[in-house]
Protein backbone atom coordinates (compact mmCIF):
# COMPACT_ATOMS: atom_id res chain seq x y z
CA UNK A 1 0.00 0.00 0.00
CA UNK A 2 1.37 3.49 -1.02
CA UNK A 3 1.73 6.59 1.15
CA UNK A 4 -1.73 8.05 0.24
CA UNK A 5 -3.47 4.98 1.44
CA UNK A 6 -1.33 5.02 4.55
CA UNK A 7 -2.70 8.52 5.23
CA UNK A 8 -6.22 7.13 5.41
CA UNK A 9 -5.84 3.62 6.69
CA UNK A 10 -3.33 2.43 9.12
CA UNK A 11 -3.26 -1.28 9.71
CA UNK A 12 -1.72 -2.04 12.95
CA UNK A 13 -1.23 -5.67 13.74
CA UNK A 14 -2.59 -5.14 17.18
CA UNK A 15 -5.91 -3.35 16.15
CA UNK A 16 -9.04 -5.02 17.23
CA UNK A 17 -12.04 -5.74 15.02
CA UNK A 18 -13.94 -2.93 16.73
CA UNK A 19 -11.33 -0.43 15.79
CA UNK A 20 -11.37 -1.69 12.22
CA UNK A 21 -15.12 -1.23 12.05
CA UNK A 22 -14.90 2.32 13.33
CA UNK A 23 -12.14 3.05 10.90
CA UNK A 24 -14.25 1.78 8.03
CA UNK A 25 -17.20 3.88 9.05
CA UNK A 26 -14.99 6.89 9.21
CA UNK A 27 -13.77 6.19 5.71
CA UNK A 28 -17.35 5.96 4.50
CA UNK A 29 -18.16 9.31 6.08
CA UNK A 30 -15.16 10.85 4.42
CA UNK A 31 -16.27 9.41 1.10
CA UNK A 32 -19.77 10.85 1.58
CA UNK A 33 -18.35 14.24 2.53
CA UNK A 34 -16.21 14.23 -0.59
CA UNK A 35 -19.16 13.37 -2.72
CA UNK A 36 -21.17 16.15 -1.08
CA UNK A 37 -18.32 18.55 -1.67
CA UNK A 38 -18.22 17.60 -5.31
CA UNK A 39 -21.96 18.06 -5.55
CA UNK A 40 -21.72 21.45 -3.88
CA UNK A 41 -18.93 22.42 -6.22
CA UNK A 42 -21.04 21.48 -9.20
CA UNK A 43 -24.03 23.29 -7.76
CA UNK A 44 -21.91 26.34 -7.15
CA UNK A 45 -20.65 26.30 -10.71
CA UNK A 46 -24.20 25.82 -11.98
CA UNK A 47 -25.34 28.76 -9.81
CA UNK A 48 -22.54 30.94 -11.11
CA UNK A 49 -23.45 29.94 -14.65
CA UNK A 50 -27.07 30.77 -13.94
CA UNK A 51 -26.04 34.09 -12.44
CA UNK A 52 -24.01 34.93 -15.53
CA UNK A 53 -26.91 33.94 -17.75
CA UNK A 54 -29.31 36.01 -15.68
CA UNK A 55 -26.93 38.95 -15.81
CA UNK A 56 -26.58 38.64 -19.54
CA UNK A 57 -30.36 38.32 -19.88
CA UNK A 58 -30.80 41.35 -17.62
CA UNK A 59 -28.39 43.38 -19.70
CA UNK A 60 -30.20 42.27 -22.82
CA UNK A 61 -33.54 43.20 -21.30
CA UNK A 62 -32.08 46.55 -20.23
CA UNK A 63 -30.93 47.24 -23.75
CA UNK A 64 -34.30 46.18 -25.13
CA UNK A 65 -36.00 48.41 -22.57
CA UNK A 66 -33.80 51.36 -23.47
CA UNK A 67 -34.52 50.81 -27.14
CA UNK A 68 -38.22 50.55 -26.39
CA UNK A 69 -38.13 53.71 -24.28
CA UNK A 70 -36.18 55.50 -27.01
CA UNK A 71 -38.71 54.32 -29.57
CA UNK A 72 -41.56 55.38 -27.32
CA UNK A 73 -39.87 58.76 -26.79
CA UNK A 74 -39.55 59.26 -30.53
CA UNK A 75 -43.17 58.29 -30.97
CA UNK A 76 -44.18 60.62 -28.16
CA UNK A 77 -42.19 63.47 -29.67
CA UNK A 78 -43.63 62.70 -33.06
CA UNK A 79 -47.08 62.71 -31.53
CA UNK A 80 -46.36 66.01 -29.79
CA UNK A 81 -45.05 67.54 -33.01
CA UNK A 82 -48.12 66.32 -34.87
CA UNK A 83 -50.41 67.66 -32.15
CA UNK A 84 -48.56 71.01 -32.21
CA UNK A 85 -48.97 71.22 -35.98
CA UNK A 86 -52.66 70.42 -35.66
CA UNK A 87 -53.04 73.07 -32.96
CA UNK A 88 -51.12 75.58 -35.08
CA UNK A 89 -53.37 74.91 -38.05
CA UNK A 90 -56.44 75.25 -35.84
CA UNK A 91 -55.17 78.55 -34.45
CA UNK A 92 -54.42 79.81 -37.95
CA UNK A 93 -57.95 78.95 -39.00
CA UNK A 94 -59.38 80.67 -35.93
CA UNK A 95 -57.17 83.68 -36.62
CA UNK A 96 -58.44 83.89 -40.18
CA UNK A 97 -62.04 83.57 -38.98
CA UNK A 98 -61.49 86.31 -36.42
CA UNK A 99 -59.78 88.45 -39.02
CA UNK A 100 -62.73 88.04 -41.36
CA UNK A 101 -65.13 88.88 -38.53
CA UNK A 102 -63.04 91.94 -37.67
CA UNK A 103 -63.12 93.15 -41.26
CA UNK A 104 -66.86 92.57 -41.37
CA UNK A 105 -67.26 94.41 -38.07
CA UNK A 106 -65.16 97.30 -39.34
CA UNK A 107 -67.36 97.53 -42.43
CA UNK A 108 -70.49 97.39 -40.29
CA UNK A 109 -69.19 100.06 -37.92
CA UNK A 110 -68.05 102.17 -40.85
CA UNK A 111 -71.49 102.03 -42.40
CA UNK A 112 -73.46 102.44 -39.16
CA UNK A 113 -71.29 104.83 -37.13
CA UNK A 114 -70.66 108.13 -38.92
CA UNK A 115 -67.94 109.07 -36.43
CA UNK A 116 -65.81 106.16 -37.67
CA UNK A 117 -66.33 107.43 -41.18
CA UNK A 118 -64.62 110.79 -40.68
CA UNK A 119 -61.36 109.58 -42.17
CA UNK A 120 -63.20 108.57 -45.34
CA UNK A 121 -64.86 111.96 -45.79
CA UNK A 122 -63.47 114.53 -48.22
CA UNK A 123 -60.73 116.81 -46.98
CA UNK A 124 -61.41 120.52 -46.75
CA UNK A 125 -58.77 123.17 -46.21
CA UNK A 126 -59.71 125.50 -43.36
CA UNK A 127 -58.13 128.43 -41.55
CA UNK A 128 -58.62 128.71 -37.79
CA UNK A 129 -59.58 132.23 -36.69
CA UNK A 130 -61.48 131.49 -33.49
CA UNK A 131 -60.60 131.04 -29.86
CA UNK A 132 -59.33 127.90 -28.17
CA UNK A 133 -61.48 126.11 -25.60
CA UNK A 134 -60.80 123.70 -22.80
CA UNK A 135 -59.84 120.19 -23.79
CA UNK A 136 -62.80 118.70 -21.91
CA UNK A 137 -65.15 120.70 -24.18
CA UNK A 138 -63.81 119.17 -27.39
CA UNK A 139 -66.62 116.65 -27.80
CA UNK A 140 -69.40 119.07 -26.96
CA UNK A 141 -71.72 120.42 -29.62
CA UNK A 142 -71.92 124.19 -29.29
CA UNK A 143 -75.22 125.69 -30.50
CA UNK A 144 -75.66 129.36 -31.33
CA UNK A 145 -79.29 130.38 -30.95
CA UNK A 146 -80.87 132.14 -33.91
CA UNK A 147 -84.54 132.47 -33.01
CA UNK A 148 -87.12 133.82 -35.47
CA UNK A 149 -89.94 135.45 -33.50
CA UNK A 150 -93.13 136.46 -35.37
CA UNK A 151 -94.49 139.91 -34.65
CA UNK A 152 -98.16 140.75 -35.24
CA UNK A 153 -99.31 144.11 -36.55
CA UNK A 154 -99.59 146.88 -34.00
CA UNK A 155 -96.71 145.62 -31.86
CA UNK A 156 -93.19 146.60 -30.99
CA UNK A 157 -90.13 145.06 -29.39
CA UNK A 158 -87.98 147.14 -27.07
CA UNK A 159 -84.65 145.93 -25.75
CA UNK A 160 -83.25 147.87 -22.80
CA UNK A 161 -79.63 148.05 -21.73
CA UNK A 162 -80.54 146.79 -18.26
CA UNK A 163 -82.68 143.79 -17.43
CA UNK A 164 -84.17 145.46 -14.34
CA UNK A 165 -85.71 148.17 -16.52
CA UNK A 166 -87.42 145.59 -18.71
CA UNK A 167 -88.70 143.79 -15.61
CA UNK A 168 -90.10 147.05 -14.22
CA UNK A 169 -91.89 147.87 -17.48
CA UNK A 170 -93.48 144.38 -17.54
CA UNK A 171 -94.64 144.70 -13.93
CA UNK A 172 -96.37 148.01 -14.74
CA UNK A 173 -98.27 146.12 -17.47
CA UNK A 174 -100.18 149.11 -19.06
CA UNK A 175 -98.52 152.28 -20.31
CA UNK A 176 -99.95 155.58 -21.60
CA UNK A 177 -97.67 156.72 -24.39
CA UNK A 178 -97.77 160.35 -25.44
CA UNK A 179 -97.58 160.91 -29.17
CA UNK A 180 -96.49 164.59 -29.01
CA UNK A 181 -92.89 163.53 -29.51
CA UNK A 182 -91.72 165.63 -26.57
CA UNK A 183 -93.38 168.91 -27.66
CA UNK A 184 -94.82 171.15 -24.95
CA UNK A 185 -98.57 171.11 -25.65
CA UNK A 186 -101.65 171.96 -23.69
CA UNK A 187 -103.35 169.13 -21.86
CA UNK A 188 -106.26 169.12 -24.34
CA UNK A 189 -103.94 169.00 -27.34
CA UNK A 190 -101.98 165.99 -26.14
CA UNK A 191 -102.66 162.60 -27.76
CA UNK A 192 -102.05 159.41 -25.85
CA UNK A 193 -102.33 155.71 -26.67
CA UNK A 194 -102.62 152.83 -24.24
CA UNK A 195 -100.25 149.90 -24.85
CA UNK A 196 -99.62 146.66 -22.97
CA UNK A 197 -96.17 145.40 -22.02
CA UNK A 198 -95.68 141.61 -21.85
CA UNK A 199 -92.58 139.43 -21.53
CA UNK A 200 -91.04 137.81 -24.57
CA UNK A 201 -91.21 134.04 -24.20
CA UNK A 202 -89.20 132.00 -26.66
CA UNK A 203 -88.35 128.30 -26.98
CA UNK A 204 -84.68 127.37 -26.83
CA UNK A 205 -83.26 123.91 -27.62
CA UNK A 206 -82.21 122.02 -24.50
CA UNK A 207 -81.28 118.75 -26.22
CA UNK A 208 -80.51 118.06 -29.84
CA UNK A 209 -79.81 114.76 -31.55
CA UNK A 210 -78.58 114.83 -35.12
CA UNK A 211 -78.55 111.56 -37.04
CA UNK A 212 -76.34 110.99 -40.07
CA UNK A 213 -77.46 108.49 -42.67
CA UNK A 214 -75.23 107.02 -45.34
CA UNK A 215 -76.64 106.28 -48.74
CA UNK A 216 -76.12 102.66 -49.80
CA UNK A 217 -76.08 103.52 -53.50
CA UNK A 218 -74.35 106.91 -53.65
CA UNK A 219 -70.72 108.03 -53.54
CA UNK A 220 -69.13 111.43 -53.13
CA UNK A 221 -66.34 112.20 -55.59
CA UNK A 222 -63.89 114.92 -54.51
CA UNK A 223 -60.39 116.20 -55.34
CA UNK A 224 -61.58 116.71 -58.90
CA UNK A 225 -59.09 118.29 -61.31
CA UNK A 226 -59.58 121.73 -62.80
CA UNK A 227 -59.86 120.95 -66.49
CA UNK A 228 -61.53 124.14 -67.64
CA UNK A 229 -64.62 122.30 -68.89
CA UNK A 230 -68.26 122.93 -68.05
CA UNK A 231 -70.02 121.07 -65.25
CA UNK A 232 -72.16 118.98 -67.57
CA UNK A 233 -69.12 117.80 -69.53
CA UNK A 234 -67.38 116.79 -66.27
CA UNK A 235 -70.50 114.95 -65.09
CA UNK A 236 -70.71 113.11 -68.43
CA UNK A 237 -67.11 111.95 -68.17
CA UNK A 238 -67.52 110.79 -64.57
CA UNK A 239 -70.74 108.96 -65.39
CA UNK A 240 -69.09 107.28 -68.36
CA UNK A 241 -66.17 106.09 -66.22
CA UNK A 242 -68.18 104.87 -63.22
CA UNK A 243 -70.82 103.15 -65.33
CA UNK A 244 -68.27 100.54 -66.46
CA UNK A 245 -68.00 97.31 -64.49
CA UNK A 246 -64.24 97.04 -65.12
CA UNK A 247 -63.82 100.26 -63.16
CA UNK A 248 -65.82 98.87 -60.25
CA UNK A 249 -68.95 100.77 -61.19
CA UNK A 250 -72.39 100.10 -62.57
CA UNK A 251 -75.24 101.92 -64.24
CA UNK A 252 -75.53 105.46 -62.88
CA UNK A 253 -79.01 106.52 -61.90
CA UNK A 254 -78.30 110.20 -61.19
CA UNK A 255 -75.45 112.66 -60.82
CA UNK A 256 -75.26 116.00 -59.06
CA UNK A 257 -72.62 118.71 -58.95
CA UNK A 258 -72.35 120.45 -55.56
CA UNK A 259 -71.59 124.09 -56.27
CA UNK A 260 -70.60 124.98 -52.71
CA UNK A 261 -67.84 122.36 -52.54
CA UNK A 262 -67.04 121.49 -56.17
CA UNK A 263 -67.78 117.81 -55.48
CA UNK A 264 -69.98 115.35 -57.34
CA UNK A 265 -72.57 112.90 -56.02
CA UNK A 266 -73.14 109.78 -58.12
CA UNK A 267 -76.03 107.43 -57.40
CA UNK A 268 -76.06 103.89 -58.83
CA UNK A 269 -79.12 101.85 -59.74
CA UNK A 270 -77.90 98.79 -57.82
CA UNK A 271 -76.86 98.07 -54.25
CA UNK A 272 -73.37 96.79 -53.47
CA UNK A 273 -71.57 99.08 -55.91
CA UNK A 274 -70.84 102.06 -53.68
CA UNK A 275 -69.26 100.18 -50.76
CA UNK A 276 -66.28 98.63 -52.64
CA UNK A 277 -65.51 101.99 -54.25
CA UNK A 278 -65.59 103.73 -50.86
CA UNK A 279 -63.25 101.10 -49.38
CA UNK A 280 -60.66 101.91 -52.05
CA UNK A 281 -60.60 105.53 -50.90
CA UNK A 282 -58.84 106.82 -54.00
CA UNK A 283 -59.11 105.78 -57.62
CA UNK A 284 -57.48 106.75 -60.89
CA UNK A 285 -60.18 108.17 -63.16
CA UNK A 286 -59.72 108.50 -66.88
CA UNK A 287 -61.04 111.90 -67.94
CA UNK A 288 -60.36 112.75 -71.54
CA UNK A 289 -56.77 111.83 -72.35
CA UNK A 290 -55.44 112.00 -68.80
CA UNK A 291 -55.74 110.03 -65.58
CA UNK A 292 -56.50 111.86 -62.36
CA UNK A 293 -56.56 110.61 -58.78
CA UNK A 294 -59.87 111.42 -57.11
CA UNK A 295 -61.17 110.58 -53.65
CA UNK A 296 -64.25 108.41 -53.12
CA UNK A 297 -66.18 109.08 -49.91
CA UNK A 298 -69.53 107.98 -48.51
CA UNK A 299 -72.46 110.20 -49.26
CA UNK A 300 -73.97 111.36 -45.98
CA UNK A 301 -77.25 113.08 -45.24
CA UNK A 302 -78.15 114.53 -41.87
CA UNK A 303 -81.37 115.24 -40.08
CA UNK A 304 -82.65 116.12 -36.63
CA UNK A 305 -83.70 112.91 -34.92
CA UNK A 306 -84.65 114.45 -31.58
CA UNK A 307 -85.12 118.05 -30.49
CA UNK A 308 -86.18 119.07 -26.99
CA UNK A 309 -87.19 122.66 -26.27
CA UNK A 310 -87.61 124.60 -23.06
CA UNK A 311 -89.27 127.99 -22.58
CA UNK A 312 -87.02 130.91 -21.87
CA UNK A 313 -87.73 134.58 -21.16
CA UNK A 314 -85.68 137.35 -22.73
CA UNK A 315 -84.42 139.32 -19.73
CA UNK A 316 -83.90 142.70 -21.47
CA UNK A 317 -86.65 142.68 -24.12
CA UNK A 318 -90.31 143.68 -23.80
CA UNK A 319 -93.16 143.11 -26.25
CA UNK A 320 -95.63 146.02 -26.65
CA UNK A 321 -99.11 145.14 -27.91
CA UNK A 322 -102.20 147.14 -28.94
CA UNK A 323 -100.44 150.02 -30.74
CA UNK A 324 -102.97 151.80 -33.01
CA UNK A 325 -102.04 152.95 -36.50
CA UNK A 326 -102.27 156.70 -35.87
CA UNK A 327 -98.76 157.84 -36.82
CA UNK A 328 -96.25 157.06 -39.50
CA UNK A 329 -93.87 154.19 -38.81
CA UNK A 330 -90.91 156.40 -38.05
CA UNK A 331 -92.93 158.82 -35.87
CA UNK A 332 -94.44 156.00 -33.84
CA UNK A 333 -91.00 154.47 -33.35
CA UNK A 334 -89.63 157.78 -32.09
CA UNK A 335 -92.61 158.28 -29.76
CA UNK A 336 -92.21 154.85 -28.22
CA UNK A 337 -88.46 155.26 -27.73
CA UNK A 338 -88.85 158.69 -26.13
CA UNK A 339 -91.54 157.45 -23.74
CA UNK A 340 -89.72 154.34 -22.56
CA UNK A 341 -86.40 156.15 -22.11
CA UNK A 342 -87.90 158.37 -19.40
CA UNK A 343 -87.08 157.23 -15.90
CA UNK A 344 -90.27 158.95 -14.69
CA UNK A 345 -92.23 156.43 -16.77
CA UNK A 346 -90.24 153.53 -15.32
CA UNK A 347 -88.02 153.31 -18.40
CA UNK A 348 -84.32 153.49 -19.11
CA UNK A 349 -81.75 153.46 -21.88
CA UNK A 350 -83.12 151.73 -24.98
CA UNK A 351 -80.73 149.45 -26.82
CA UNK A 352 -82.98 148.54 -29.78
CA UNK A 353 -86.57 149.04 -30.90
CA UNK A 354 -88.57 147.42 -33.71
CA UNK A 355 -92.12 148.50 -34.60
CA UNK A 356 -94.63 146.74 -36.87
CA UNK A 357 -97.64 148.89 -37.89
CA UNK A 358 -101.15 147.49 -37.77
CA UNK A 359 -102.15 145.47 -40.82
CA UNK A 360 -98.62 144.15 -41.33
CA UNK A 361 -96.52 141.36 -39.85
CA UNK A 362 -92.85 141.08 -39.09
CA UNK A 363 -90.21 138.66 -37.86
CA UNK A 364 -87.68 139.48 -35.18
CA UNK A 365 -84.43 137.52 -35.06
CA UNK A 366 -82.95 136.85 -31.62
CA UNK A 367 -79.27 136.02 -31.28
CA UNK A 368 -77.17 135.08 -28.29
CA UNK A 369 -76.65 137.94 -25.84
CA UNK A 370 -72.87 138.21 -25.43
CA UNK A 371 -73.05 141.37 -23.33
Amino acid sequence: MDSEEDSFVRLLPEESPEQLRREMERCKELSILGQDHANLQMANEAAEQGTRELKEEGELLHKILEQQLSLNGDQERAHQIFAAKEENNRLKQEKQVLKNKLEELKKRVLWNDPVMMLSALPEKKMIFKGLTVNKEDMNKLMLTPLIHYPLPGGSALITFEEAKVAQRIIEMREHMVELSCGEELEELDRCRVRVQAVPVEILLPSALEVRLTQSSRSILVSDLPSLGICKEALLDKLELFFSKAKNGGSEVESREFLDDSGQVVLTFTQDGVAEPLIEKGHIQVLIGKGKYKVKISPCMSGGIANLQLQPSRCPRTVLLLGIPDVLSEESMRDALEIHFQKASRGGGEVDALAYVPAGRTGVAVFVEDRG
